[in-house]
């Protein structure tokens, strides 16, 4: 099924509840210009996708076509379907908890429904975000050590001898998880020392064998977080979400 229609671009306008930045502009991890903008939104679609025979999960539009790399400038938007977004939220997805903790300055458009679910946040994060977030950083770990790697970045790779972006979102992973079960919060952008360390990863000041190193120990506080060590749920509040889910479409 095709994303980028006028009909899903429609619906995605009109039902937004809440749209935000998401990419390294956030993180604060972008350097040199050279990123481009990642965005995230959330919709409310029209009852006839959600009890009829129409389906809509998600829009995408990207200013670069399909197949060519985003750059300095271009825009890559995403907005989920309301019920889409949540059961990703519900099983930790990373990038998809974002919205709920990006700074009042990254969020494009907010609705009185967005507002409500961000307040909500505590309702929805639980330990099951440690699984997720250890199973990324565990094979983005296992791919840069076994070198199997499937990027788009072979200028990092002649100038620094390893993707270093790569590099640096791994164990940004890490680093945001092992917040986020600690705390049951995001900090965006991330606090220092954690920032400068990134920033100077990416920028090649970090080594390859430096940054596995710093990836596995984050990883090993995940797991031991993840087991009970964290203050957060086991699991999220399934019945809660489902009324508020109900309540949302209801009114919308």
């Amino acid at each position: 099924m095709k994303h980028d229609t006028p009909e899903f671009a429609a619906i995605a306008a009109q039902g937004t509840i809440l749209r935000c930045q998401v990419g390294s502009g956030l993180h604060g991890t972008a350097v040199d210009g050279q990123d481009d903008r990642d965005e995230m939104g959330l919709c409310v679609e029209p009852a006839e996708y959600v009890s009829g025979l129409k389906r809509f999960e998600q829009y995408v539009f990207r200013t670069q076509p399909e197949g060519v790399r985003s750059g300095p400038g271009d825009l890559d938007l995403i907005v989920y379907s309301l019920r889409k977004w949540m059961r990703l939220a519900l099983s930790g997805n990373p990038t998809v908890l974002l919205p709920l903790f990006v700074p009042a300055n990254e969020i494009v458009a907010i609705t009185e429904l967005g507002h409500d679910l961000r307040a909500n946040s505590g309702r929805i994060v639980s330990r099951q975000a440690g699984l997720r977030f250890a199973g990324y950083l565990r094979t983005q770990r296992a791919r840069m050590l076994e070198g199997s790697l499937k990027v788009n970045r072979p200028e990092l790779i002649a100038k620094y001898g390893f993707d270093t972006k790569y590099a640096m979102h791994m164990v940004r992973l890490g680093v945001q998880g092992v917040e986020l079960l600690e705390t049951g919060r995001m900090t965006l952008p991330i606090p220092e020392p954690w920032l400068s360390w990134l920033r100077d990863l990416r920028r090649g000041k970090h080594t390859q064998d430096e940054a596995i190193a710093a990836a596995a120990e984050l990883e090993d506080r995940l797991d031991r977080l993840t087991r009970g060590a964290s203050p957060l749920p086991e699991e999220p509040d399934r019945d809660w979400v489902n009324r508020w889910l109900v309540h949302a479409y209801a009114a919308a």
